[in-house]
């Protein structure tokens, strides 16, 4: 080439590039930083600060239920014969979601009655063992209730007392 050209002499020999500076790393470095804090803040003030404005619907409060007691109900357990004779002793709650609806269940309890007497003589002593064996009798008595007083539904049997002896 030419002595006199200015590529030559600013860049060096040909085909070689000229070194990277180190100012672009740290304004790439800078760039990515900026971007990530912006970007951030963007989110912040979408999800937290943006929807402040807009009032969200309140839900009323929940309304407390109603307990309704059932008589106190004591069956004689089933057994094999020569076996002891056991008994069961309870006290039942039944819980409803409305005040009205104790009026439309008040009818229907000799029939609850009956159908709580009639189940309950057929257990055995090793049915009502265990926290499982309760949960069971609980959840075949709201059963039993809610086909007894259909199309009115009951949301649970609460055991007030269950004794064996």
């Amino acid at each position: 080439m030419a002595e006199g050209d200015p590529q030559v002499e600013e860049g060096g020999a040909e085909g070689e590039e000229a070194p990277v500076p180190k100012n672009r790393f740290k304004i790439i470095l800078i760039a990515v930083a900026g971007l990530l804090v912006v970007s951030g803040a963007g989110g912040y003030f979408f999800f937290f600060k943006g929807h402040k404005d807009e009032k969200m619907a309140e839900a009323p409060p929940p309304k407390p239920p109603v307990f309704m007691d059932v008589p106190e109900l004591l069956v004689n357990l089933s057994s094999q014969p020569g076996e002891r004779v056991q008994y069961l002793k309870m006290k039942i709650v039944l819980e409803v979601k409305e005040q009205p609806v104790v009026a439309l269940i008040t009818p229907s309890m000799p029939r609850l009655t009956d159908i709580f007497q009639t189940y309950l003589r057929e257990l055995r002593a090793s049915d009502l063992q265990g926290s499982a064996g309760i949960f069971r009798l609980k959840e075949e008595l709201t059963r039993r209730v809610n086909v007894a007083i259909a199309p009115t539904q009951v949301n649970a049997v609460l055991f007030k007392e269950i004794v064996v002896q």
